[in-house]
């Protein structure tokens, strides 16, 4: 694990994932295609946020496992960025959104995400790789909701952050 700062100088944690990438198996739905029959980029975000409630609930709440109180107290989303690869058609599997933390701040963190078919689902023929639908990351701001205010990470925060800490997200292009 590494320390890089931000723009204001607050540390920003980055570095490998503990145990790899979390895992999420997300549905999609028959109203997440548009009329070009491919599942509409604005749901692409909904896909995220199924993912992101699956993962925290496992990070976070899985049995005693991590700090609740991240949870509890609140997080928003403050900036998404999504690279989209390839078009993903209605099918009744779910799609693989893999995900990690990619950046630990003061006050908040980033998750990325990489949208993929399960077990090779969809894969090119005679192509082992599967399929990336879409490389994305969201900002995610603790907020306290009882002062209706951005707040600071504890410690006990933080270390259940590290336990998923990663790279950043792999997008072709990243925007500055």
């Amino acid at each position: 694990m590494s320390e890089t700062t931000d723009a204001t100088g607050t540390p920003q944690e980055v570095g490998d994932a503990k145990s790899g990438p979390y895992a999420a198996h997300v549905s999609l739905r028959w109203s997440d295609m548009d009329a070009y029959a491919h599942i509409n980029n604005v749901q692409f975000l909904r896909l995220l946020e199924d993912a992101r409630v699956i993962a925290f609930r496992d990070w976070f709440d899985g049995g005693g496992a991590g700090d609740k109180s991240l949870l509890d107290e609140g997080v928003l989303v403050s900036r998404h960025e999504i690279e989209y690869r390839r078009p993903l058609g209605f099918r009744h599997a779910p799609v693989e959104v893999q995900m990690w933390v990619s950046r630990v701040g003061g006050a908040g963190f980033d998750v990325a995400y990489i949208v993929t078919d399960p077990d090779g689902v969809g894969a090119d023929l005679g192509g082992a790789d599967r399929p990336v639908y879409a490389v994305a990351e969201t900002e995610l701001a603790l907020y306290d909701f009882a002062s209706a205010s951005p707040r600071r990470m504890r410690p006990e925060e933080r270390a259940s952050l590290r336990a998923h800490v990663g790279e950043p997200a792999p997008f072709r292009r990243r925007r500055r």
